[in-house]
């Protein structure tokens, strides 16, 4: 428990120092490049704090029932991964082209607005059935 205080308080102080920099020294110029280099400084400590304390060192093996177990739900996280990640790939493929099309026809015809948003929103729910399909595998 004292552990998890730890990491949280480090984890806070990691996002604060460097946001409090910024706005103290927002006058100074390279007070942005001071903060950013601050903040990848104390995130990378606070990963190698938090492998020290969350991976200390016990480790037992797991005997056949509990591995059989840890590779379906290993095969049922991993195809709601794809679903999730594929579906999301071609809905921002679909997107790109649809909107820049919606773009030029806007350019040259206001009046048709609403047809272009839905053909934008036609290509966006193929996101949307990806993830209910990794919900459902989930669930």
């Amino acid at each position: 428990m004292a552990a998890k205080i730890i990491l949280v308080a480090i984890l806070i102080f990691s996002m604060g120092i460097p946001f409090g920099g910024y706005l103290l020294g927002r006058k100074k110029e390279g007070s942005t490049k001071a903060a950013l280099a601050l903040n990848i400084f104390l995130f990378f400590g606070t990963l190698v704090v938090a492998d020290m304390l969350l991976f200390s060192g016990h480790i037992y093996a797991a005997d056949a029932g509990t591995a059989a177990e840890a590779s379906a739900e290993g095969w049922r996280y991993l195809a709601a991964a794809l679903s999730t990640g594929l579906s999301c790939i071609g809905a921002g493929v679909a997107v790109a082209s649809a909107a820049s099309a919606a773009i030029g026809a806007l350019s040259e015809d206001s009046s048709i607005m609403g047809k272009a948003l839905i053909f934008v929103a036609l290509a966006e729910s193929i996101a949307l059935y990806g993830l209910l399909i990794s919900f459902s595998i989930l669930g």
